[in-house]
């Protein structure tokens, strides 16, 4: 008799556990699948600003969505449908800021830092992506590193790092739109 109620106690909490196991994999699959939705019209709106044409989409690598992965696909105009690994340095870099900038519309954070992603670009792309962060800096604060003239000219503030004499070290600062005023009186 004891047992016996052991063992329906038993059932009863393997009952309510695989319930909430069906419940929490249904919800993750809903929630999975809406993000991956929304991330998926971010990328797509976002890549062709950056690249200036093509198209880009995200795709699920398996049908169950708790264990499938993602594909980056990726078509910058003039080229062939292709995976992200087909791609040139520089458009690698495109598009992974053309999809952390789609997770950010999604999800936006209080900032972003980005280090030296204009390294690989060129010129035209440069001032693609400077474009663009100047664009999204309305809903986000970005802070980035750069050596490049064409972003730093797309900055508001600049801060830089002189060494005027070897081993002293010097922070600089400029307000961008403050020093063009001072010009143009």
């Amino acid at each position: 008799m004891y047992l016996d109620a052991q063992h329906a106690d038993l059932e009863k909490a393997l009952s309510t556990l695989e319930g909430a196991i069906h419940k929490i994999d249904r919800e993750t699959r809903t929630r999975f699948k809406e993000t991956f939705d929304k991330m998926n019209a971010g990328l797509a709106e976002l890549f062709p600003k950056v690249f200036g044409g093509g198209h880009a989409s995200l795709e699920l690598t398996g049908d169950d969505l708790l264990d499938t992965g993602v594909a980056i696909m990726a078509r910058p105009p003039g080229k062939k449908n292709s995976t992200i690994h087909l791609l040139s340095g520089g458009e690698k870099a495109l598009t992974a800021i053309a999809l952390v900038f789609s997770i950010f519309q999604l999800n936006p954070a209080p900032f972003c830092m980005l280090d030296e992603v204009d390294a690989p670009l060129d010129d035209a792309n440069v001032g693609r992506y400077a474009r663009l962060v100047k664009a999204m800096s309305e809903k986000v604060q970005f802070i980035y590193i750069t050596h490049n003239k064409i972003a730093m000219e797309k900055a508001s503030q600049l801060m830089g790092v002189t060494m005027h004499e070897p081993g002293v070290s010097r922070l600089v600062s400029v307000d961008v739109e403050e020093a063009a005023e001072m010009i143009d009186q």
